[in-house]
């Protein structure tokens, strides 16, 4: 066979090869070419008695087969002698397979010392001996293979062979150590732990069984070990009836004690679990290895804590990400929650809880802590708490609360949370855990809101460690500027709680009693929320879309039917707070600051999607000189990107071509094809979109007689008019008519029809003034999504304008969605009625004369 592992030229020495495992190696070697020395005492499996048969017996085989071998027959305990013998026959030594044995089987109690050391002599001692003696031959050379004889026994242990499990574990660390001091000499060393029928095995293993677990079963492996091609060392097999298997040492993470503070018998008793959890176990294969954890560990040191809090766990520990979906349903509970709308004939408050309001729904920014408290609330509920922090809601009160919105609340997301342990303060007896939680929307990835909770913690402080920076934000020494009363109601904490806090403290008479208050309290955050409203009444104008943060201390607690008094100085920006409990002129919020911003923020714009490669894009000369034209635009006027903040995929057909118009990404750039994630698509033919571009043809009109398909951010498509200004032959060659081409919504995307159609209408009742006649009335239109006012005057002043009437008939407030809807069927204004969609304020029969509207556009 040419691919035949020979041991041609290579000399082996197999110790106890007289039977068994023995034999068995050293006649597979010699049919592959090796010269054998065959060591056999001859003595019994117990380690009596000697002779030279076994031996002579297994040289005589091989010789028979035509191959080489010699017998010896001293005790492995003179391993020179052994080693001599190769020499003196074959000048030299290349292989050793330590494979002699006996045993000495009893249990420990019975054990005598003869036992013990007669085990460790043949099977350690004989090992070393017969090593020794070859090894510098090997080391010489520069080249040898080792082979260990360990045995499942010396692994697991075995009842009755306390001794030899001994001795064969330890031939393993014998091995693992010369194969390290070997290895830069080519020596490599190896175990295996062999399951095989033999003279020792027949007293622990049944005999149906020894019949079957045959020796040559184990030869195949051994042999590999010990061939030139085989570079594996410093590892341990177990081999036996067909199976064959590497093992190595596995160790769980375990748990690490910070250094600098005392390790308790108790502190391992509560740290078990990770000390013996193999969930996420480690594969150590040196002594490096085996001590990084207690060398990474040198150079740390702890930060302290004690039985409640152990800072070196918690600290900086990131929760499992959860998520959470919100409503104006929800939004508009916990308003209701937080006393707003008390009035209910209070428009500026009727924003926060009614989702059809004239001039469009507001979230109060407050809610922004409730998700993300919600989620600790959830994962406490469900178990889920940081490692280190061993204590339970007795000893917990909300000390301190930031809460901070990096852009208004959208009226309903779904959320994404992000937690982790921020800092932990040693307050002395007590302590303060701060959690940090992000809240991202999930379909855009944007962060939205940024909370930090500070826990107080009863009696956990008091190991020395930080005590956190001041953040006292004392009032000035003047009366404040503004001052706002409001009694809460004695259901408050009722109301309140159906936003998610379900600690019983806030509902459970009882349960409020034990904890020393004569009946449930109202939720700090439910007062947090009242103060957050009062600034946006006084300093904000009622728009919530200013607010920015909110920072504030829980002083004391709040009874269900308690007067609250919101003190504020204006401060720049800030707004400083302090709000009391009249009835027991108890300061109940303290240290506290709202920010204000000086302009609403809008939404970031999506991270840009990473280019794909260029689809085919042939188009015409014609639409090539266009989007050239445009490209020289863009270089022209690099403050489109911040203005645009979008990016366009032109889909156009006959002929079939494809262009990117990205003013989102860096300087901007036209290139042709489909690059990356387009914000706004445009589908029309290559006629049409020329047509468009040079203002022969109207863009609404395009759109509604279907030869214009939008999709994707329609609201995007508003943002082109710049196309007015670039033609083929580059800026201004096109006509000013292009301007006014903002794009119609498509598939319910709120877009700014209202414009264009009530010029349109404007037009229809110039060329029909009976239509006007028929109206006989002055209706107020008020469009949202984009806002605008209208006003069509069918009675003193015939026509449309844009604005607000002094005096109309009939106020009608709908969405830009819904108006297009109406100019395309006027009979789904029932429908839009009842559905809340349309407001009518006024004189309702004139809702049903909108006939005039119909096919504007």
């Amino acid at each position: 066979m040419g691919n035949e592992l020979r041991f041609d030229g290579k000399v082996a020495i197999v110790t106890g090869a007289g039977n068994g495992l023995g034999r068995s190696h050293a006649l597979l070697l010699a049919s592959r070419g090796a010269k054998v020395v065959v060591n056999d005492l001859g003595g019994s499996s117990t380690g009596g008695g000697r002779g030279s048969e076994a031996a002579d017996t297994v040289v005589a085989e091989i010789k028979a087969a035509g191959g080489e071998a010699v017998a010896n027959y001293d005790s492995v305990e003179d391993g020179t002698k052994i080693v001599q013998t190769a020499l003196d026959t074959w000048k030299r030594v290349d292989i050793v397979i330590n494979n002699a044995g006996i045993l000495r089987d009893t249990s420990f109690q019975k054990m005598a010392e003869q036992d013990w050391e007669l085990i460790y002599r043949v099977h350690v001692l004989g090992a070393f001996r017969v090593t020794q003696a070859a090894w510098p031959h090997l080391r010489d050379q520069g080249y040898g293979r080792i082979l260990f004889t360990a045995s499942a026994a010396g692994i697991y242990g075995n009842f009755g062979q306390a001794n030899y499990s001994m001795a064969k574990l330890g031939l393993v660390g014998f091995a693992n150590t010369l194969a390290i001091e070997g290895r830069k000499k080519n020596i490599l060393v190896n175990a295996i732990a062999p399951i095989a029928g033999s003279r020792m095995t027949e007293t622990i293993l049944p005999k149906e069984v020894v019949d079957a677990l045959r020796p040559e079963y184990v030869s195949p492996l051994a042999a590999w070990l010990c061939h030139e091609d085989c570079q594996e060392t410093g590892a341990l097999f177990e081999v036996g009836g067909g199976f064959m298997a590497k093992l190595r040492w596995e160790r769980t993470r375990g748990k690490v004690f910070k250094l600098g503070r005392a390790i308790s018998p108790e502190a391992v008793q509560k740290s078990w679990e990770s000390i013996t959890d193999f969930t996420d176990a480690t594969h150590p294969t040196d002594v490096a290895s085996g001590m990084q954890p207690v060398m990474d560990n040198l150079t740390s040191q702890s930060k302290g804590g004690n039985e409640f809090i152990d800072v070196d766990a918690a600290l900086g520990y990131e929760f499992p990400e959860t998520r959470s979906s919100y409503d104006e349903r929800d939004l508009s509970l916990y308003a209701l929650g937080v006393g707003a709308a008390q009035d209910p004939l209070d428009t500026k408050e009727l924003q926060y809880v009614y989702e059809l309001h004239g001039e469009g729904f507001r979230p109060l920014p407050t809610y922004g802590v409730i998700p993300a408290l919600n989620s600790v609330l959830k994962m406490s509920a469900e178990g889920k708490q940081a490692p280190g922090l061993n204590y339970g809601l007795d000893r917990v009160l909300h000390g301190e609360q930031y809460t901070e919105l990096l852009r208004p609340l959208p009226a309903k997301a779904t959320l994404r949370h992000k937690g982790r342990i921020k800092d932990i303060f040693d307050k002395g007896k007590n302590a303060l855990v701060v959690t940090e939680v992000t809240s991202y929307d999930a379909q855009t990835g944007e962060p939205l809101v940024r909370n930090e909770i500070t826990t107080f913690v009863r009696g956990a402080g008091g190991w020395g460690g930080e005590r956190g920076p001041v953040t006292d934000i004392p009032p000035p020494e003047r009366a404040p500027d503004a001052v706002i009363t409001e009694k809460t109601h004695e259901n408050q904490a009722l109301l309140y709680r159906l936003s998610g806090d379900w600690n019983p403290l806030h509902a459970d008479p009882g349960f409020a009693r034990n904890f020393g208050f004569q009946k449930p309290i109202l939720h700090g955050l439910c007062t947090f929320g009242y103060v957050g409203r009062h600034v946006i009444k006084a300093f904000a104008n009622g728009d919530p879309r200013f607010f920015k943060s909110i920072r504030v201390r829980f002083a004391d607690t709040v009874l269900p039917g308690e007067t609250l008094r919101t003190e504020m100085w204006k401060d720049g920006e800030r707004v400083i707070i302090r709000c009391k409990a009249v009835e027991r002129d108890k300061v109940v919020i303290s240290n506290a600051a709202v920010e204000l911003h000086k302009e609403i923020p809008t939404a970031q714009a999506k991270p840009a999607a990473q280019a794909s490669a260029p689809a085919a894009a042939g188009g015409s000369s014609a639409s090539a000189r266009v989007f050239g034209a445009i490209r020289a635009y863009v270089a022209q006027h690099p403050e489109l990107i911040t203005q645009v903040a979008n990016v366009y995929l032109f889909k156009l057909t006959q002929p079939d071509s494809a262009w990117t118009l990205d003013l989102k990404n860096g300087a901007g750039s036209v290139q042709e094809g489909a690059q990356g994630k387009a914000d706004c698509t445009l589908e029309l033919t290559d006629a049409d979109f020329l047509a468009m571009t040079s203002g022969k043809a109207d863009p609404q009109k395009l759109y509604f007689g279907g030869k214009l398909k939008i999709t994707g951010n329609v609201m995007a498509s508003q943002k082109l008019g710049f196309l007015a200004k670039v033609g083929p032959a580059g800026e201004g060659s096109a006509p000013a008519k292009a301007s006014s081409a903002p794009a119609p919504a498509s598939n319910g995307d709120k877009v700014g029809n209202g414009r264009a159609i009530f010029k349109a209408l404007g037009e229809r009742l110039v060329q029909k003034p009976e239509l006007a006649r028929d109206l006989g009335a002055v209706i107020q239109f008020h469009v949202t999504e984009p806002q605008g006012s209208w006003v069509v005057d069918g009675k003193d002043t015939p026509g449309v304008r844009e604005g607000k009437a002094d005096k109309a008939d009939v106020t009608l407030r709908l969405s830009d969605e819904d108006l297009t809807a109406l100019v395309q069927d006027p009979q789904a204004v029932q429908r839009l009625y009842q559905h809340g969609k349309l407001k009518v304020d006024g004189d309702v029969r004139v809702a049903s004369r909108l006939g005039f509207l119909k096919q504007l556009i």
